[in-house]
């Protein structure tokens, strides 16, 4: 390929890259209206901030934050009008230089009621808190459990009860809760400020209680007005169950951040840090190495060069299972350990050509070392996916990759130091487990605009879906000619291709965020950051076969 084939594709590579990340900007824009213009006028007439205006107001001016399920609930609940951001804004950033996870109702979504996306959002800030032992602050204005849903978010294991059983949990590891109530708080939810470390409430718009006055008068045939039975006056001078009464928003802010800033919080964790070093590659050249068909072949070493300090890495057993890269770096200071798969097209040790983006065994090898390595020296992992899967056949069989991958699953899975998953490309099958996806515990999973994730490529999955379909008609006696088998195969692959992904993945909280390529750096260095506050287990695998 000369040199004017190469900038071209370059250049189409980086013209669709923007294009996607508009799109992404678009929808954002649209997720930030929460439940319509209006609806946030009427707030702000009220004398209220915003949910996102409470968090910029609390958070240290000119610092780095990080907006964790922008896009949970997308195109979601559409029956009942929608759910943006799943109704709840949940933020990473600093308060008086402390990082802390805040948690914030949108009231002009349904009035800030809790959807089963917003309960699983909800315990997902709880899970970063507890797995990184810092604060946590939520900013309650919330109508309670979204009624015609409550089937499916009031009664199981992962659903609104969990939220008070983790603030027990929280609170018992010494991990700071502050809570305010900014507006309704009612039925169980009451419990969630009253189970943090210190609540507080705002005078006239705070209301705290078990039940409304209609309820009240429907139950015991009581009338009250709703500041005598849960106002801030109420629960600051009578029953105690507040412990600061504030006179508007603002000053409920004002008084978390000076709560924040008498919070003791220090490093469990020193990782190796020297003064950080920029690569020496443009972070925007991500934008035109990555190709804008992600099917081809493409150096995900140039890719890291763009990442890491000084664009240096130290490759760990190079020339031995080349389509997995393991190599150390650092990234922000922090040493590192990176696994990422290569997409390039390569040569084994014994003159086969390996497919990029496929683990073999070689590769699963490698990895499951590497990763044994980085515990055993307490280096944070960084996992980099672009991966369609495990190598399947005759011969990789015989050679047992299932053992070899296992081997590496096994690893991921009892890792005790830091992880974090970034899905570049696609992110298929076992190949999505064996690189640290969602269910493997990373601190934070991140997606560009370009990953896909699911159990295997969408065109293999439409052939097998349309073939089962195709049976099952004619088991029926209706044979559907080529005509309709193309159209029923179009069906499929385009609801497949849609299932696949980043903005539906996101919507369901399989990945934390969908990030800028260009910006995957700082989401990194954050990442490394925040994990400090909790100390790194000892490790230990279980039996592995080798």
């Amino acid at each position: 390929m000369n040199q004017n084939q190469i900038d071209l594709n370059f250049n189409q590579n980086e013209d669709q890259a923007k294009l996607e990340l508009s799109k992404i900007q678009k929808l954002l824009d649209k997720i930030e209206e929460g439940g319509g213009i209006k609806k946030l006028e009427a707030q702000r007439a009220e004398g209220k901030l915003t949910a996102r205006e409470r968090i910029a107001y609390l958070l240290d001016t000119d610092s780095p934050c990080f907006e964790i399920g922008a896009f949970a609930g997308f195109e979601m609940y559409e029956e009942y009008g929608g759910c943006p951001a799943g109704g709840v804004i949940v933020v990473i950033g600093y308060i008086h230089r402390k990082p802390c996870i805040l948690v914030a109702n949108d009231a002009t979504v349904k009035a800030g009621a809790w959807f089963p996306i917003t309960g699983k959002k909800n315990l997902r800030a709880q899970e970063i808190a507890l797995e990184n032992h810092i604060p946590i602050i939520y900013l309650v204005d919330s109508a309670g459990v979204f009624l015609p849903m409550q089937d499916e978010i009031f009664p199981d294991k992962e659903h609104f009860g969990r939220i008070f059983r983790n603030n027990a949990i929280l609170s018992a590891k010494g991990i700071p809760q502050i809570a305010a109530v900014m507006g309704s708080c009612v039925a169980g939810g009451a419990y969630l400020p009253i189970m943090s470390d210190e609540a507080l409430i705002v005078e006239k718009s705070g209301s705290i209680f078990l039940a409304g006055p209609y309820l009240v008068k429907a139950a015991i045939g009581e009338e009250v007005d709703q500041e005598t039975l849960g106002g801030a006056s109420t629960h600051c001078e009578i029953s105690g169950v507040t412990d600061y009464k504030v006179k508007d928003d603002k000053s409920c802010l004002d008084t978390i951040r000076n709560l924040v800033d008498k919070i003791n919080l220090k490093p469990q964790e020193n990782y190796d840090f020297t003064q950080a070093i920029p690569p020496k590659i443009n972070a925007k050249e991500v934008l035109g190495i990555y190709p804008s068909a992600n099917q081809k072949p493409y150096s995900m070493a140039k890719i890291l060069e763009c990442i890491v300090d000084d664009s240096s890495l130290l490759y760990y057993k190079e020339e031995y299972g080349k389509t997995i890269l393991c190599a150390y770096a650092r990234i922000g200071g922090y040493a590192v350990g990176i696994v990422a798969n290569d997409r390039r097209i390569v040569k084994s040790a014994k003159g086969e050509m390996q497919m990029g983006g496929v683990i073999y065994s070689d590769s699963a090898d490698k990895a499951s070392r590497f990763i044994l390595n980085c515990n055993q020296k307490r280096i944070p992992l960084i996992f980099f996916h672009d991966v369609t899967g495990f190598m399947v056949g005759t011969r990789s069989e015989h050679g047992g990759i299932i053992k070899d991958g296992a081997k590496m699953v096994n690893a991921v899975a009892n890792s005790t130091v830091p992880k974090l998953s970034i899905v570049v490309g696609n992110s298929y099958g076992a190949g999505n487990y064996a690189m640290c996806g969602k269910a493997y515990d990373p601190r934070f999973i991140l997606a560009w605009p370009s990953a896909k994730i699911a159990v295997m490529g969408g065109a293999q999955a439409a052939k097998v879906l349309t073939q089962i379909q195709i049976s099952a008609l004619k088991a029926k006696g209706q044979i559907p000619d080529a005509e309709g088998e193309k159209k029923l195969f179009d069906q499929t692959n385009e609801k497949y291709q849609k299932q696949t992904t980043a903005s539906y993945a996101a919507a369901r909280l399989w990945v934390d965020a969908i990030i800028d390529p260009v910006k995957t750096r700082d989401w990194i260095i954050m990442g490394l950051e925040v994990s400090k506050f909790n100390s790194i287990e000892s490790f230990k695998t279980g039996v592995i076969q080798t």
